[in-house]
């Protein structure tokens, strides 16, 4: 009797035990292969933020801390270049639930035929009767790309294991090759067990990880369209009509004016959820140019919404999108010119505004705001600027082109050339001294090659001749002179004396 007892108390306290590690979250030690685990029924438990945590302030989005998000483990990324913004325990192993399918879909995408057709079957309709479905039915035949946006928009366990079976011909074989795909995108907390997200105990991950695989499924760019698809038009196949899919939970997408969890620089991406697994969100948003990623694992119902609207407030509030336009304008060039009006307020200073040429490509710079300024005090040291006029000389006209500045990515994408132009007008000084090139210009715009004639001109004409004169006339009287001064020094002849 007592042994009964006994027995009966550890098996309470196991069950204690598991459930107060489902209930937060945390993954249990892994079965043995030759160990069943029989697990009790376990209750979601919503979590609360702590009686010590500031009160959020949207106006201030960028004094967000970890404790004002009800998510137990979070994280925010920039897309582009995958740098981590903001993050709540990312690390912590965490059970993915239904975002699982964002590994399955992006694989259903980047390794199966778009264009062939597939049959449900009863291996992939074989799914616990309370879980989600798409609908399809046994012996139902879709086209596989149909079946990866009606997987992701009405996450649909059947779905998701038609998927795997159609890449790999198993659900096994498929997680094996999504824990391949999952190391080579740098994940090292993460393992699957199946195509769905449905509850086993080897089938986790971590939110750094989540946001890894989510990165790389929104570079491509049919992912892209399915993640911010909110409804979708099925045709129809050999057993149903056409007809209307609606997202069954992704409120962020839902415009509808009801709808307060809305928000419009969502861009998708996909939900989760069960006992074990909490709320889930892995979310992508845009605005202005910057692109994020973030993912909340074990919140609340409402909470996914607004611990993801808080992430990724708070990362647009860090990050900007910028051109290189925007960066030369933070520095502009500005230049000296001469001959110009005394009048003029800015003392000849021209600054050379920059304009797109027709064929000009778009290019943005994502960075925070302190990597900006940084980056156009630098500018000059990433672009070439080269000068189409010899110099500066007045007149100028605003508008007119002065050169150009090629900008050269730093991710090793083609050059980029803008024009640059005179901002302002600046008159040129009544008394300045043409240029050399003002001279020959004006030379070579005369019809007569010869100048007209004029006092001043026949002046200049004869006052070589003249000065020519002058010098002979010179001479010659020097040399006459000369030459009486030799007859003066003669001894005279006699004239009073007679010889015979």
């Amino acid at each position: 009797m007592r042994k009964a007892f006994v027995r009966l108390v550890a098996v309470l306290a196991a069950i204690v035990m598991m459930m107060a590690g489902f209930a937060y979250g945390a993954p249990m030690a892994l079965a043995t292969d030759t160990q069943q685990v029989v697990e009790p029924d376990v209750k979601y438990i919503a979590p609360t933020l702590s009686s010590d945590a500031p009160a959020y302030d949207e106006t201030h989005p960028e004094n967000l801390t970890e404790d004002q998000l009800y998510a137990k483990s979070a994280i925010l990324i920039e897309a582009s270049t995958g740098e981590v913004i903001f993050e709540k325990n990312a690390d912590q192993s965490m059970y993915p639930a239904s975002t699982t399918k964002i590994m399955t879909a992006y694989l259903g995408l980047t390794m199966g035929d778009m264009n062939a057709t597939v049959t449900m079957d009863d291996i992939s309709a074989n799914i616990p009767s309370d879980s989600s479905t798409i609908p399809l039915s046994i012996g139902e035949t879709i086209n596989f790309q149909d079946l990866i946006y009606a997987t992701m928009l009405r996450s649909g366990n059947e779905g998701a294991n038609l998927i795997a079976e159609t890449i790999s011909g198993n659900v096994n074989d498929f997680a094996e090759l999504m824990n391949q795909t999952a190391l080579s995108l740098g994940c090292t907390g993460t393992h699957f067990a199946n195509a769905n997200g449905l509850h086993d105990d080897n089938h986790y991950t971590t939110a750094r990880d989540m946001a890894k695989i989510a990165r790389a499924a929104m570079e491509n760019e049919t992912f892209q369209s399915i993640a911010k698809t909110y409804t979708y038009s099925l045709p129809k196949s050999n057993l149903q009509r056409s007809r209307v899919l609606i997202g069954n939970s992704d409120n962020w997408l839902n415009g509808s004016q009801d709808n307060t969890y809305y928000y419009p620089y969502a861009t998708g991406i996909k939900t989760g959820y069960h006992a074990r697994a909490g709320y889930c969100y892995v979310g992508s948003a845009e605005k202005d140019g910057v692109k994020l990623i973030s993912v909340v694992f074990y919140t609340t119902k409402s909470g996914r919404w607004t611990d993801s609207k808080k992430l990724m407030e708070y990362g647009f509030s860090q990050f900007e999108s910028v051109t290189p336009i925007d960066l030369y304008n933070l520095n502009p060039t500005v230049v000296q010119t001469t001959g110009y009006s005394m009048e003029d307020d800015d003392i000849g200073r021209l600054q050379l505004d920059i304009e797109p040429m027709s064929d000009t490509r778009t290019v943005n710079i994502v960075a925070t705001k302190t990597e900006v300024e940084s980056i156009a005090r630098n500018l000059k040291q990433a672009v070439l600027i080269e000068y189409s006029r010899e110099n500066f000389a007045t007149p100028i006209t605003k508008g007119e082109v002065f050169g150009t500045m090629t900008y050269y990515p730093s991710d090793g994408g083609s050059a980029i050339t803008y024009q640059l132009v005179a901002g302002r007008s600046i008159a040129r000084r009544e008394n300045a001294p043409k240029s050399i090139e003002e001279i020959e210009a004006a030379t070579y715009a005369d019809p007569n090659p010869f100048p007209p004639l004029s006092v001043e001109m026949a002046i200049v004409l004869l006052l070589p001749f003249v000065a020519l004169f002058g010098l002979i006339r010179l001479l010659m009287r020097i040399f006459h002179k000369g030459n009486r001064r030799g007859k003066k020094s003669r001894i005279p002849k006699p004239n009073n004396r007679y010889f015979r």
